[in-house]
């Protein structure tokens, strides 16, 4: 049956509108109950009568058509509110909706009465002339010391409350029924929900492997939940976002100074205020949270690097706004000493296999949807895609959304982001997922247009192929923007200034920091001076940076190649060499001193693209993990952590979002574990013919199906990015005859050639200690100490 429910005030904030909100998901299963409100109704005048204002008669007509009304007052002077009473009138003078109409009357109060008065009061108001409506009779709801009546996700806690409202609104279905078979109204037939069939159950499940759903899990699990911890990568991919990050962790030595800090980031964008001081206060702490969750003592960047003996290797990472108060509390903690090299990953990864027993870990095997309960609105489970079988598992205490943002799916890129396209620098597994899942059940999202990059340039890299990603440099490189060189965009013309250091892809512009807008295809122009100047390099960061260059006679043929606009590119040459002639750039303001005016002759392009680290838009959270609904409450047993809806807007300082992950994956990951009231499903049943399989992650990883011949012996390490690296070394007469790597889930790109290239390097050299693959040490590292612990074999043989 179709309800209205109207609340029966016009306060922004009322008690008797979450009661309404309450009864509408309890009671959602089998019955429509709409929400009205009464606010945007004028004040009942005589005067403005005809015709009836439209919101009015809107109104008038959803009562019209509805099998019953419920009315929630709140208690006002021993009577109903005026804004109550004053629609009532409309509602009975030019119009009369409420005739024959089955009305059940509830209320909520402070005080004990539960709002007595003004029910007695507005059953007789609903039973005068002109109203005419047939109030249920006996049936008083009757909600006292309401502020004390509801948790924190708006559940009504005491089980006699709940029952007698189900009593009540039991009652009131049977006489809507008679009323309106009285009065010529049948009511529609109940069509019978669908049994959902369970293929299996656990006491949380977190969706994504990165640092924040490992937080989750293993938090979880140490507060005594069976996880599944469930992923899109297949098995040596996963990870996320983080195992290809700098493996810094933003840190704070003084509460107010971060606050005030994080607060100048943030700049006129709002942001919850409980929310920001629980990051704040876990990034103060956390130099404590290595120690006691990651069993690390944390190294300091500004004591090692900034203002220590080893020099500063990033320059304007730790604080990225200095400017700004509150800067100098700033901070970095690494599990060791290094950048890039999956540190903190490993440490988190091996977290999770630590705790096998606790934690099953499905890979390759994508969250498809929510399941949600029709009635109280909890989130009950998942749908995943498991093994070719799309199965239903079961979550009786808790979902953590931390699977990640939408960098791979152009769609969402061009509709959120406003670009046509971005270079992916992370993982190639973030498809927006969680976003589209949190759609389905109601979710708030916010943070959708905010997104970090970081790179050469403006946050630039090399322009990428489809499911390639976008090559990470930072190492210093002047030639890009020293001499006669500069970036045009789609047009031909100058869209950024070349030698200013980007802050996560931004820019100066205007008083803040923003990353420039994204071309379709940009490119590096440059002329035979700057090309002899990149050949004249001892070492360039990008070795294939030759075979990416576009080569013209002249700039129009240049034009034609790049699809610029030749008229466009001309002119921006022209103007360059003006500016570089006279000292000033009067289009970017580019120092005087690292510009000089193009030669004629040969011309050169490269194609570029804007880079992006992650996305940070997704569905809305609060302090406690709690992801809300679009009318900012929390949906029950739903949890949110890490880059999917992330708490960074606006501006970005490096390393906050592997702070977010740490800091909100173990609140969600704790409060999902505990264990909830029992909610309104069926009983796992299981299906047949499907093979979930067990734990993809198991304890060790077997040799046993590795075959190894004479003279020829196994080496591992544990130190690859993804997981164990085991290599087959064929070792004769103190010699490495031949070095196969034979099991390894390393990066697709720079670990990929560590895993081609060292072999050869070594068996050539004799030795393990060969120089490491540029970009690649994490993975050079491990196959130089599986090679090691392979040739110490050979010693005991």
């Amino acid at each position: 049956m179709k309800f209205i429910g109207i609340v029966g005030t016009n306060a922004d904030y009322s008690n008797n509108r979450i009661l309404l909100q309450y009864m509408q998901n309890h009671f959602g299963s089998q019955h429509e109950i709409e929400i009205c409100e009464i606010n945007q109704l004028p004040l009942f005048n005589e005067n403005i009568m005809k015709p009836t204002p439209a919101n009015v008669a809107q109104l008038a007509t959803k009562i019209a058509a509805a099998d019953g009304v419920i009315i929630a007052t709140p208690e006002y002077d021993h009577s109903i509110p005026a804004a109550l009473k004053s629609a009532l009138e409309w509602l009975s003078c030019q119009v009369h909706p409420f005739t024959h109409k089955p009305v059940m009357v509830v209320g909520a109060s402070y005080g004990p009465q539960g709002s007595s008065r003004a029910q007695q009061h507005l059953r007789q108001i609903l039973d005068s002339p002109g109203v005419g409506a047939i109030v249920l009779p006996g049936d008083e709801f009757l909600l006292g010391h309401v502020k004390d009546a509801f948790d924190t996700q708006h559940q009504l806690k005491d089980a006699q409350t709940r029952s007698f409202l189900e009593a009540c609104f039991a009652h009131f279905v049977d006489f809507a029924r008679i009323i309106n078979r009285q009065y010529k109204k049948a009511a529609p037939k109940i069509a019978e929900k669908p049994q959902l069939t369970w293929n299996g159950a656990y006491d949380v499940i977190v969706i994504g492997f990165g640092a924040a759903g490992a937080t989750a899990a293993r938090f979880a699990a140490d507060n005594g939940a069976k996880v599944l911890l469930t992923d899109a990568a297949p098995e040596g991919h996963e990870g996320g976002n983080v195992r290809y990050a700098g493996q810094v962790v933003a840190t704070g030595t003084d509460y107010d100074k971060m606050l005030a800090y994080y607060k100048a980031m943030l700049g006129p964008i709002d942001l919850d205020a409980d929310l920001l001081q629980t990051y704040v206060h876990g990034m103060v702490n956390m130099r404590q949270y290595f120690r006691d969750h990651l069993d690390v003592e944390p190294v300091s960047y500004n004591d090692t690097y900034k203002n220590g003996t080893k020099g500063e290797v990033a320059k304007g990472l730790a604080p990225e706004y200095p400017e700004y108060a509150g800067a100098d509390t700033f901070d970095l903690s690494m599990v060791h000493e290094g950048f890039f090299d999956a540190a903190l990953w490993k440490n988190l990864r091996q977290h999770v296999v630590d705790r096998h027993q606790n934690i099953d870990v499905w890979l390759a095997s994508p969250a498809q949807h929510l399941i949600q309960d029709p009635l109280t609105k909890a989130i009950t489970g998942v749908t995943i895609k498991r093994n070719g079988h799309n199965v239903n598992i079961q979550a009786k205490n808790g979902v953590v959304l931390a699977c990640g943002g939408f960098e791979t799916d152009k769609k969402a890129i061009q509709d959120y982001l406003g670009a046509p396209h971005l270079a992916t620098i992370g993982t190639l597994y973030n498809q927006g997922d969680g976003i589209k899942m949190a759609e389905e059940i109601g979710a708030d999202m916010w943070h959708m247009k905010s997104y970090e990059g970081l790179g050469m340039l403006s946050g630039m890299t090399f322009a990428t192929q489809p499911g390639e990603r976008g090559k990470l440099i930072l190492a210093p490189w002047t030639d890009l923007y020293t001499g006669s060189i500069f970036v045009v965009g789609d047009d031909g013309s100058r869209y950024f200034r070349e030698d200013e250091a980007n802050r996560h892809g931004r820019l100066y512009d205007h008083g803040t920091w923003r990353i420039p807008t994204a071309q379709d295809h940009p490119y590096l122009i440059f002329d035979q001076q700057q090309y002899d100047q990149f050949k004249a390099a001892t070492k360039l960061p990008d070795p294939d940076f030759f075979s990416r260059v576009v080569k013209a006679d002249n700039l129009a043929d240049l034009a034609a190649k790049t699809d610029l606009d030749a008229t466009t590119l001309q002119q921006t040459v022209t103007e360059f060499n003006g500016f570089a002639e006279n000292g000033v750039d009067y289009s970017q303001h580019r120092a005087a001193a690292t510009m000089r005016a193009f030669t004629a002759g040969t011309y050169y392009a490269v194609k570029l693209e804007s880079g992006m680290l992650n996305t940070q838009g997704g569905p809305r959270r609060n302090a406690n993990a709690e992801i809300l609904n679009t009318k900012q409450q929390p949906i029950p047993h739903l949890y949110g952590a890490g880059e999917l809806g992330g708490a960074n807007a606006n501006q970005y300082a490096g390393g906050s979002n592997l702070a977010e992950c740490l800091i909100f994956g173990k609140i969600a990951g704790e409060n999902a574990a505990k264990e909830k009231s029992a909610t309104m499903v069926a009983p796992v049943i299981a299906a047949a013919n499907v093979d979930l399989g067990g734990n993809d992650l198991g304890a060790a990883d077997s040799l046993a199906d590795i075959s190894v011949g004479p003279n020829q012996y196994l080496g591992v390490s544990e130190a690859g990015i993804g997981g164990q690296v085991v290599v087959r070394v064929t070792y004769t007469d103190d010699k490495i005859q031949a070095v196969e790597v034979v099991k390894q889930s390393e990066s697709e790109d720079v670990g990929k050639a560590a895993v081609e290239q060292l072999p050869a390097a070594m068996v050539a050299a004799n030795s393990y200690d060969v120089d490491a693959i540029s970009g690649a040490s994490a993975s050079s590292n491990a196959i130089k100490s599986a090679v090691k612990n392979a040739i110490a074999k050979t010693v005991k043989a």
